[in-house]
């Protein structure tokens, strides 16, 4: 069974304490969770066993991706109980609109050999097409019978998430979005909360090194003695949100995990904040391959 938020170890094979965050509905989820793009199947499935030896216990795939069969096999052979593991994948746009996302979600459960996944979400609005409430009527149809526990989007603005909110009534338990000290994405964060929606952090780390590189994050690091990744992993779930790292290193896995035990000072996170190269420096496309 799922701990209580902050409590408890997971299960025999957790050497850390996760904390989760309360959603709408399913859930809880836990703080941080294992990204897998742009792993194969193979990295996948070497990554994933290691990752819940070292305490993850939320793995991130989608469709789009191309890795849900690896993903099926490393949760496969973790040893874990399914009940004890968080498993969020993502539908794109080819299942919009038209009910396609029944197929979809049916296809992303034959890949990862299971009968349900914990969260589903939409993983571009693409307002062009002008099909994601649809869709989202179509994603509730698949909460009641039971296929996810709890669905959500991912790259919603909050012009996006107003309107689906307004036009159907049901709140995504998450939005997933790319956020971290360079990309903060104040306005979305508040829009999340203000409907009560989970903010989740995809490319917590930032795209590419340059942010792990950085003179303020470094100074922090070292006045703490801890990694330039976990200061900047520390600033994401002090401030309450989610986030999915990907790494594959058995001893990156273990550090990204060890957040709980400190914390950054309001001199620190305001050093932080220096750091913001706005919305430019954000996908706004599903180009991107995430």
């Amino acid at each position: 069974m799922w701990a209580a938020s902050g409590a408890g170890r997971w299960g025999a094979y957790s050497r850390a304490v996760t904390p989760t965050l309360a959603l709408s509905h399913g859930g809880p989820v836990p703080q941080l969770g294992l990204g897998t793009w742009p792993m194969d199947d193979d990295e996948a499935a070497r990554v994933i066993p290691l990752a819940v030896e070292c305490g993850w216990r939320l793995v991130d795939t989608a469709a789009k991706y191309g890795n849900e069969r690896g993903v099926g096999r490393g949760i496969r052979a973790c040893g874990l109980p399914r009940a004890e593991l968080f498993v969020t994948t993502k539908l794109d746009g080819g299942y919009q609109g038209d009910g396609k996302a029944v197929q979809g979600l049916d296809s992303c459960l034959d890949r990862l050999g299971l009968d349900y996944v914990d969260l589903l979400l939409i993983h571009w609005p693409q307002p062009w097409r002008d099909r994601y409430v649809d869709t989202w009527r179509t994603f509730e149809r698949l909460l009641e019978d039971g296929r996810t526990r709890a669905i959500g989007v991912s790259n919603f603005k909050p012009a996006h998430l107003d309107r689906l909110v307004s036009e159907t009534g049901t709140v995504p338990a998450v939005n997933q979005i790319q956020l971290s000290p360079y990309t903060p994405r104040r306005e979305s964060r508040v829009a999340n909360q203000r409907h009560g929606v989970v903010t989740q952090s995809w490319s917590p780390l930032g795209r590419g090194s340059d942010l792990l590189r950085e003179p303020a994050v470094a100074a922090i690091a070292d006045e703490l003695g801890t990694t330039p990744g976990q200061v900047v992993l520390r600033w994401h779930v002090q401030q309450g949100l989610a986030a999915v790292p990907k790494s594959s290193d058995r001893t990156r896995l273990r550090q990204n995990l060890d957040v709980f035990g400190f914390e950054l000072s309001p001199t620190q996170l305001a050093r932080l904040d220096t750091l913001d190269r706005g919305e430019s420096a954000a996908v706004d496309s599903d180009t991107s391959g995430h």
